[in-house]
Parts: C-alpha cells; sequence; structure tokens
C-alpha cells in the first residue's frame, strides 16, 4: 500500500513539473503576459484573423465583369466544362458556331480587371486539337471586345 502511495506521489510530482516546466518566462525580469512572442505588436496574427474577413470582397476577384460576360456570350455554342472567376480561366467543350461547319473548342483566360485587349487571352482548337488559323483566333477576340464595350456603354459607366 505504501509503494502504490508513493508512486501516485511520485507520477503527480513529475507531471507537476512537466507542467511547470512548460510556463517557460521569456527572461528573468518577464511575467509570462510579457513574453516577446506574446506582446500584441511583436505577435503577427491571432486564431481569430483566421475568422476575421479583413478584404474588401469587391476586389479579390482579379476578372473584368465585361470581358467575362462577354466571353460567355460570344461563344455560348459551345458547351462550358470550368468557369474559375477567381483565375480568370473558362474552358469549353467541343461545339459548331452558327452556319459553320467545322467544330472548335476554346480557352479563355481574363488576366487582368482592366477592359482591355492585353488582359485577354484566347486559344483556339479543332477537332483532334488542331490548329485554327490566326485570322479566326482575332476575328473570336475582336468579338468578345466589342461585346464587352457594348456592356459597359450597356451599364452606363464611361
Amino acid at each position: 500500500m505504501k509503494t502504490a502511495h508513493a508512486a501516485r506521489l511520485i507520477i503527480a510530482a513529475t507531471l507537476c513539473a512537466g507542467l511547470a516546466a512548460c510556463g517557460g518566462r521569456g527572461g528573468p525580469n518577464l511575467g509570462p503576459q510579457d513574453s516577446p512572442d506574446m506582446r500584441p505588436e511583436v505577435r503577427g496574427t491571432t486564431i481569430w484573423d483566421t475568422f476575421r474577413n479583413s478584404e474588401n470582397p469587391n476586389t479579390t476577384v482579379g476578372v473584368n465583369k465585361y470581358l467575362w460576360n462577354a466571353s460567355l456570350e460570344v461563344l455560348n455554342f459551345l458547351p462550358v466544362q470550368s468557369v474559375d472567376p477567381f483565375t480568370g480561366v473558362i474552358q469549353t467543350g467541343y461545339g459548331t458556331p452558327p452556319g459553320g461547319g467545322r467544330s472548335y473548342r476554346a480557352t479563355i483566360k481574363i488576366a487582368d480587371p482592366a477592359l482591355d485587349a492585353r488582359s485577354l487571352k484566347l486559344s483556339l482548337q479543332g477537332p483532334g486539337g488542331a490548329a485554327v488559323e490566326p485570322g479566326t483566333v482575332r476575328a473570336v477576340e475582336d468579338a468578345i471586345l466589342t461585346r464587352a464595350r457594348q456592356l459597359r456603354i450597356q451599364d452606363g459607366r464611361l
């Protein structure tokens, strides 16, 4: 009985000593709250920063809405496979334009929030990944840019 009691006492003392060692004071004159890594001016973030939405949601998406909508409208004959408005990528499947005989597939990347030709990157592929004439790609880009400008004028933001 005395051995079991002594063993429990040793285990309890060891746990208390281990717990006390974890406290760490950070220096001889600093209390636990004054530890260098716990001061608010030194500490970069808190657990609550994870739940706080400090960014303006209107500026987190770097895609021009007029180019985005114009791309979807101009290429509406192509089935949309995936869209990602945060990176500005639209991928479509194969489709045939109205009055055309050849099917196309498109990948559109809108790289900038500005309504500018440099913001729009368009890649067209023919059946089996065949190359499409540069004139055709240029015509589709021009149609998207023209429609984007029309949408902006309709919105009344000049």
